[in-house]
C-alpha cells in the first residue's frame, strides 16, 4: 500500500468538505432547475394498493401447514349487538385495550391446508368470493401458495356457515375440488339438510340453508362422507365435537410426532373480545350457552397443554397460544418465521 504523508493526508481531508459542498450545490441547482421547469415529480405509488399474497407456512412435526388468507369483513359498530350479553361500554373498553376502533371491527378469514404422507387436506374453504368484495382472496392465495384445488385429496368442513363452505364452488357454481372427498360433521349435515329445520327457520336464515344445498349439490353425493366426533378425518387429523356455534361445529387436533396443533375453527371470533372474555356471546353463535361451555373447555385444554392453536378469525396468520389471563384468557401470537 503506498505511503501517504501527513501533509498529503491533511490536504486530502481538507478537500473532502469542498467536494461534498460542490456535490450538494450541484444537487440543489438541479433540483431548482427541475422545479423551475415543472419537471419535479412526487414519488410514485405502487401500481396496486393490495397486499402481497397472503399465505403462511409452518411445520407440525412432519406435516406442512399452510394458512391461506381469504380476506376480511367489517363489523360496523361492534359495540352494538355484536356481543349479546355485554354492555356497549364494556365492548368499547375491550376494543380500546387492544387498540382497535369502536366504529368498525375488521374480522379476518383464514382457512388452511395440511400436507403430509403424499396427501393434501384442506380444512374449510373460505367464502368463495360470494359474500363481499373484501373476502375474495382464497383462490388467488391458494394459487400463490402452489396448492392446486385439483390436487386436493380431502376437504374437511368444520361447520356450514357461508364463510367456511362458500369456496367449495367457483363463481360458475361448479365444484372447485374436482377430485377430493368432502368430509362433513354428521350433526351439522343432519341439521342443515333437514327440510323441517329449513321451513321453521327465520326468513333471514333461509338463504343460509339454500347456500348449503347449492354448495354441496355441486358434488356427487358419493363423494360426500359424514364423520362422527372422535373420527380421524385424515392421517394425523382428529375431529373433536365443539357444538354451540352451530349444532355440529367441529375443531381438529393435528398431530405429528411430538407436536400438536389445535384448529379452533369458530370456537372464538375475534380474540380481543371472545378469548379475553370467554363468557361473552357472539351474535353468530346459534346456542350461545353451549358455545361458551365449549370455548372454556377447549381453552382450558390448550392452555394447560401449552398447545399451539390457529383461529379462523384471528389476525392473520392466526397462529399462537392461549394462556390464562385473570378470569379469562389471552391469545399470544407465535413468532413469525421466515423459514421452516
Amino acid at each position: 500500500m503506498p505511503y501517504l504523508s501527513r501533509r498529503a493526508a491533511f490536504g486530502t481531508m481538507a478537500a473532502i468538505p469542498a467536494a461534498a459542498a460542490a456535490v450538494f450545490a450541484t444537487d440543489d441547482a438541479l433540483a431548482q432547475g427541475a422545479a423551475q421547469d415543472g419537471a419535479a415529480q412526487p414519488a410514485q405509488q405502487p401500481a396496486t394498493l393490495q397486499q402481497a399474497p397472503g399465505f403462511y407456512r409452518m411445520k407440525v412435526g412432519d406435516m406442512l401447514v399452510t394458512r391461506i388468507n381469504d380476506g376480511q369483513f367489517t363489523r360496523p359498530k361492534p359495540t352494538e349487538g355484536f356481543v349479546r350479553n355485554a354492555k356497549p361500554e364494556e365492548v368499547a373498553a375491550a376494543l380500546k385495550e387492544s387498540y382497535l376502533p369502536a366504529e368498525a371491527l375488521t374480522i379476518p378469514l383464514t382457512f388452511m391446508a395440511v400436507q403430509g404422507g403424499g396427501r393434501t387436506v384442506v380444512i374449510d374453504t373460505g367464502t368463495g368470493g360470494g359474500m363481499m368484495p373484501t373476502a375474495n382472496a382464497g383462490a388467488p392465495n391458494m394459487e400463490a401458495a402452489g396448492i392446486d384445488p385439483a390436487s386436493v385429496d380431502t376437504v374437511v368442513i368444520s361447520h356450514f356457515h357461508g364463510d367456511h363452505i362458500g369456496g367449495l364452488t367457483g363463481p360458475d357454481g361448479k365444484a372447485r375440488f374436482t377430485k377430493a372427498e368432502i368430509l362433513v360433521p354428521e350433526a351439522e349435515w343432519a341439521f342443515w339438510m333437514d327440510e323441517g329445520q329449513m321451513s321453521r327457520a327465520p326468513e333471514g336464515m333461509k338463504g343460509s340453508f339454500q347456500l348449503v344445498r347449492d354448495r354441496f349439490g355441486a358434488y356427487p353425493q358419493e363423494r360426500i362422507r359424514r364423520y362422527a366426533p372422535g373420527a380421524d378425518v385424515a392421517p394425523g387429523i382428529r375431529a373433536l365435537a365443539s357444538p354451540g356455534h352451530t349444532p355440529g361445529h367441529t375443531v381438529y387436533a393435528v398431530t405429528s410426532g411430538q407436536q400438536q396443533l389445535m384448529v379452533l375453527s369458530d370456537t372464538s371470533n375475534h380474540p380481543a373480545l371472545f378469548v379475553r372474555n370467554p363468557g361473552w356471546h357472539a351474535i353468530f353463535d346459534m346456542d350461545p350457552v353451549q358455545a361458551e361451555e365449549t370455548r372454556r373447555r377447549l381453552f382450558d385444554r390448550v392452555a394447560a397443554d401449552r398447545m399451539m392453536v390457529v383461529g379462523y378469525h384471528f389476525p392473520f396468520p392466526g397462529v399462537g397460544y392461549i394462556g390464562q389471563r385473570g378470569r379469562g384468557y389471552e391469545f399470544h401470537p407465535a413468532q413469525w418465521s421466515s423459514s421452516l
